[in-house]
């Protein structure tokens, strides 16, 4: 069994897709709008522009990935409760990844040092998904 987070956007999943791959160096493995999958219960409920949304994407990261999508049948709210944390090695690792995502974020904490890490960030970034990111150690 795996867990596999999904993160569900309102129009903006390519661009959120494209700034994660380049943040966790990652790669996208799949990207469907909803024009090329050609759902047909979808099809008919979908505006011209939201035909070219994001029907289903996986970014893989590591050995691991998330799956990533565009809805328009639910509005979307900032939850603060849920986010994702990835965990690096160094703090430079940490500082690169958060300087490609700050734009338009809101900081939760602040980068820094912890008693159980040597760099953490948490922030909400600009399509609304909160991140942690951080070191595992104190010591890099």
């Amino acid at each position: 069994m795996h867990m596999v987070p999904t993160l569900n956007f309102a129009g903006n999943c390519r661009e959120a897709i494209h700034m994660y791959a380049k943040a966790f160096e990652g790669k996208i493995n799949c990207l469907i709008s909803y024009r090329d999958a050609n759902d047909p219960a979808w099809m008919p409920l979908l505006n011209e522009a939201q035909k070219d949304y994001v029907y289903h994407a996986e970014l893989a990261l590591g050995d691991q990935r998330i799956i990533m999508s565009d809805h328009v049948d639910i509005e979307f709210n900032v939850c603060y409760s849920n986010f994702l944390t990835i965990m690096y090695d160094t703090r430079e690792q940490v500082q690169r990844a958060y300087e490609i995502m700050k734009e338009g974020s809101t900081t939760i904490y602040p980068m820094e040092a912890t008693h159980y890490s040597s760099c953490r960030v948490v922030f909400v970034d600009r399509f609304g998904i909160r991140w942690g990111i951080m070191t595992e150690q104190t010591e890099r």
